[in-house]
């Protein structure tokens, strides 16, 4: 699914009420992880299922992955530890994505919105097709006011983070919504090994403070972690993005039986600098850090509470999770600026085309499973059976025209309730020393309740669907493994689009509702080896078709629905340790999208806009060269289609960090970090449609609008471990 701007943004809730509401839920999560850790009910959490393997010597990389040989079901599986997060600066928190090999996380506004995510021949907006999971809680929000499927991980810490687990393509049957294209499930730290006080100063107003630690309550570990923060950025309007962040998390049990309780707070406020013409930087009205609206910006808040327990039985293992979330955004922004609201009669007051995206929104979800670890006739087999509740209650979800952040209409509102239920069952066996087979099938049931402040959209619809999957995993031959995967999938859509019989700006207009759920389908071939001694390898060739490329027309309030598309491609992965202390990370990606169907006009071509085709990432690592440390990295995402025709296309990205490190003492390190290395001008990402400037013709110009990457910048950070 992708979103073609100006229409992909949303917005939530009244912006003057955000603030004093934004306590209350974190105080009642401190209370229940509390009370929680005062009883000792044995509970604990869900790691990846396990999988009957052949025991080989593994090839141990330095601790930076768990990618060896008899770990994972498919060449693009894999997990990334503690280790490398730490050695890579990252400019935002959601970059910790970017260690899943050909992911590329960009942004197109202010710091604190959910950022833009490119995987696999897509544009995946804020997060549609890319499922995203911290401590089994979901990251991805469906019928978001901003985007369908929003990933919004500025709340994430990435020091706490102890490894992120991958999977990519619909083949694994843990996997339900949004997950087509992959999976990332990221995983925090229990406990630290020392106390963490940090605090880093950088250009552009940047300053981050952060206080972490762990020690022992009681019969179990509590660690605390808060974060706070602040960046005006390159902007010529001072973004002013301020970030309050707080994690509790207490943990309890043995080695039989563990649990962990979870309770997190976040927000953030920020002006920010959209995406802007290229046409107004050309004549000068602006420069490439300029705003054209500069009253443009959002808040936003997030609150959660989660327990999670895994007990280990004699014939397998029992895994349940369970997480209450609570989160506000309101988001405003402004894409055409007068195309639908010009200069009024008097030439001296402008409306602008300023659209207010909003929202309130309540989660309850939960995740259990059993496995079973059996034989037949004498060959090792694991059986699993899970299912996975959601429901999501927005009160309201809206889209309103705005002028400088004040309300002058309402679009729509909605009061939705989405609810899902996922059930999955899977079978893994060693059939041969050489040959395992993975086979699942997950069934999974939406039912949406819309209630629009325009009647006829309002309305129910429940929809189900069935998803097989089966991997084939051969070898190990010479140190290398084979595998061969295929599965169906599926991503839902906005429930508002599903119940949806008339346009939302003019309700004269009958619109076609889309379908609540959308099937995917793919394959995969591939290899992983261990032959190059210190080098770990993968190859993954790939295919996956989907039914519909739906849009969502976030300024619109719609969801419409557009062709069937298919993308296939290759992945050539690199893990390689030169030297104890030197690692290097190569990782190439090459892929084609297209839509499988004409369009009924001739002319319209069939290239799917911001389709990414070519991505690559280099990366050195030194770690413990005496008291030195440090990181490059060089990443390239290609020129993508703007337009169906591929007229118009947008230009390659290259980027280049840099981190240099001295550990002062045992415990106290300084690291410089250099972002934008080479200082090159080049763009987050691009976008193509028409936009209306003072004095231009009423249908406004056809144009490419751009938001530029920083130019370069530096941050240094001390650290002192207690």
């Amino acid at each position: 699914m992708h979103e073609s701007k100006p229409n992909r943004e949303a917005r939530s809730g009244d912006l003057a009420s955000v603030s004093s509401h934004r306590q209350w839920p974190f105080n009642l999560a401190l209370q229940a992880i509390s009370l929680a850790a005062l009883s000792n009910s044995a509970v604990a959490q869900t790691p990846t299922p396990e999988v009957p393997i052949t025991q080989l010597e593994p090839i141990v990389v330095q601790g930076n992955y768990n990618n060896s040989i008899g770990s994972s079901d498919a060449a693009s599986q894999g997990t990334v530890t503690a280790k490398l997060i730490e050695n890579r600066p990252t400019l935002r928190p959601a970059e910790v994505l970017e260690f899943v090999p050909g992911v590329i996380v960009s942004q197109h506004s202010g710091d604190g919105k959910a950022n833009q995510y490119y995987l696999r021949g897509f544009n995946l907006d804020h997060g549609t097709d890319f499922a995203t999971f911290v401590d089994a809680m979901p990251v991805n929000m469906p019928t978001h006011a901003h985007g369908h499927g929003y990933s919004d991980l500025n709340w994430l810490i990435p020091e706490l983070v102890d490894r992120i687990n991958y999977r990519k393509g619909p083949y694994y049957a843990e996997e339900g919504d949004f997950a087509s294209a992959g999976a990332a499930h990221i995983r925090l730290v229990d406990t630290l090994p020392k106390g963490i006080g940090s605090i880093t100063f950088g250009e552009n107003g940047y300053r981050r403070g952060l206080l972490a630690n762990s020690g022992a309550v009681g019969d179990g570990q509590l660690l605390y972690a808060l974060e706070s923060g602040h960046n005006d950025g390159p902007w010529d309007n001072p973004e002013n993005f301020r970030r309050l962040n707080g994690v509790l998390r207490y943990s309890f049990g043995d080695a039989q039986t563990r649990s962990v309780i979870t309770a997190m707070g976040y927000s953030a406020q920020w002006s920010s600098t959209d995406q802007i013409p290229k046409r107004a930087v050309d004549r000068g009205l602006i420069g490439r850090f300029g705003a054209l609206d500069p009253t443009d910006g959002g808040e936003t808040s997030r609150y959660s509470l989660s327990y999670d327990l895994t007990h280990k039985l004699d014939d397998g293992s029992f895994k349940f999770s369970a997480y209450a979330v609570q989160s506000r955004l309101n988001l405003f922004s402004n894409f055409t600026f007068f195309l639908e609201n010009p200069v009024d009669l008097d030439p001296t007051v402008a409306n602008g085309d300023q659209f207010e995206q909003a929202e309130r929104r309540k989660v309850v979800g939960l995740n259990t499973s059993r496995s079973w670890n059996t034989s037949f006739e004498g060959r090792e087999v694991i059986n699993t059976l899970g299912a996975q509740v959601r429901h999501d209650r927005l009160d309201p979800v809206g889209l309103y025209s705005n002028v400088a952040r004040q309300r002058v209409s309402t679009t729509q509102e909605s009061r939705v309730r989405e609810t899902s239920v996922g059930v999955y069952g899977e079978n893994a066996t060693q059939w041969l020393p050489w040959l395992r087979s993975v086979a699942g099938l997950r069934f999974d049931r939406f039912a949406f309740d819309v209630d629009s402040s325009i009647p006829q959209n309002s309305g129910k619809k429940n929809d189900s669907i069935a998803s097989p999957k089966l991997s084939l995993i051969i070898g190990p031959w010479s140190k290398t493994e084979y595998f061969a995967n295929y599965g169906y999938g599926y991503h839902s859509n906005d429930a508002r689009g599903a119940t949806a019989k008339v346009a939302a700006k003019d309700p004269t207009v009958a619109v076609q509702a889309v379908d609540p759920l959308v099937r995917s389908k793919g394959g995969e071939l591939g290899l992983r080896t261990e032959l190059v001694p210190g080098l770990q390898s993968s190859l993954a060739l790939w295919h996956l078709k989907l039914d519909s490329e739906l849009l969502f027309v976030g300024d619109a309030g719609e969801t419409e629905p557009n062709r069937a598309s298919k993308r296939y491609g290759i992945e050539w992965n690199n893990h390689y340790v030169v030297r104890p202390w030197l690692l290097f990370d190569l990782d190439l990606a090459a892929s084609r999208a297209r839509f499988s169907e004409d369009d009924p006009d001739p002319t319209v071509g069939n290239h799917i806009p911001g389709a990414v085709n070519r991505v690559a990432s280099l990366g050195v690592t030194v770690t413990d060269l005496g008291p030195w440390f440090g990181q490059f990295q060089l990443r390239y995402f290609g020129p993508r289609p703007l337009i169906e025709d591929n007229s118009v296309r947008s230009s390659a990205t290259t980027l280049a960090y840099l981190r240099v490190g001295y550990k002062v003492g045992t415990d106290v390190k300084l690291a410089l970090d250099v972002f934008n290395l080479f200082d090159r001008k080049a763009s987050d990402i691009d976008y193509y449609y028409p936009s209306r400037l003072q004095g231009e013709p009423a249908g406004g110009v056809d144009d490419i609008h751009f938001h530029p990457v920083e130019p370069r910048s530096l941050r240094l950070t001390l650290t002192a471990n207690f």
